[in-house]
């Protein structure tokens, strides 16, 4: 297994669409519901309160639509909305990564697939691979309702439907097991792991995001903002998902070029290392992020040789 260099400081992406601040005059054209949200900014500029979830919404929904070409988008009360600019910047990175296995050049169009683990009811990866390289996503979700609202976006926004497809997780244990059907193969996957250890730790790390943007405590909001249980946590929180989706990488191995997950806590990246020398995986690579003050990572691995990998559409 090759030994990942040491994580440098990042930025967004070079390919970002989001690198300069928002220009919500043209935001508010494509989407004129973001209007009454918008306000003159302490420092300069304009801005909308980020402790707002209704806020938040609607300039996601003004990004999908000056960005991306979405004209319907909405989620369920209470379902996470996604920083745009960050969930963008993987999608850029993993591009990245398959480039690298073909002499640099991006791999464009619906012959390369993706799976997106916990696709969640906001669909934004799918929306973005789509958009930006013409990829298509197979998203799986354990949440119905989630589920039904990501298919609800995808049947009302033609660019999507051809393009994206939405698989049920009967089993709350499993990953890849029941989504990944026999002879099909992924170029690559997705995912974005539940982060905390419990429902109280969970809304602990909403209270604390709520008073850092200075929206101080507000217990609706406190439940509501941060996004469903399935989004949100599991037994074991971050480590301990990314451990299963490694033990179960193993067994679909010869079905997946790549297999990625974001991985939030630095302290957790050496663990999920010496988790993935144990299953042999045959390359291990680090992708540092970073949005704001947010720092994160993307830990990519396979089990195929890079010629194995080079000759993977041939």
């Amino acid at each position: 297994m090759r030994t990942p260099p040491p994580e440098e400081k990042a930025g967004l992406h070079p390919r970002s669409r989001h690198g300069a601040r928002y220009d919500f005059e043209q935001l508010v054209r494509s989407f004129p519901p973001l209007g009454p949200f918008v306000r003159p900014h302490a420092h300069g500029g304009e801005s909308v309160d980020f402790a707002d979830p209704a806020a938040v919404k609607a300039l996601n929904r003004a990004l999908l639509a000056h960005f991306y070409g979405i004209a319907r988008w909405d989620i369920p009360p209470g379902y996470l909305c996604p920083p745009i600019p960050g969930r963008a910047d993987y999608i850029h990175h993993v591009a990245d990564l398959l480039a690298a296995d073909q002499n640099g050049k991006i791999p464009r169009g619906s012959q390369v697939i993706a799976l997106d683990v916990g696709l969640g009811a906001n669909c934004v990866y799918p929306i973005i691979a789509t958009h930006e390289y013409g990829w298509c996503v197979i998203g799986s979700e354990l949440d119905p309702v989630a589920l039904r609202n990501a298919q609800k976006i995808v049947a009302e926004n033609a660019a999507l439907t051809p393009l994206v497809g939405c698989r049920r997780q009967n089993s709350a244990t499993a990953i890849f097991h029941g989504i990944i059907l026999p002879g099909e193969r992924f170029d690559l996957t997705l995912c974005n792991p539940p982060f905390h250890t419990s429902g109280a730790a969970a809304a602990s790390g909403t209270e604390r995001k709520l008073k850092n943007l200075g929206g101080g405590k507000r217990s609706e909001t406190v439940l509501n903002f941060g996004g469903q249980p399935t989004e949100l946590w599991c037994p074991g929180g971050e480590l301990a998902f990314v451990r299963r989706m490694i033990a179960e990488s193993v067994t679909c191995a010869e079905s997946c070029r790549w297999f990625t997950t974001l991985v939030s806590k630095a302290g957790h990246v050496p663990l999920l290392l010496q988790a993935l020398s144990r299953v042999k995986a045959c390359e291990v690579r680090t992708i540092p992020m970073r949005h704001g003050q947010k720092q994160s990572r993307i830990v990519a691995w396979t089990f195929r040789s890079a010629e194995q990998r080079r000759a993977w559409r041939k």
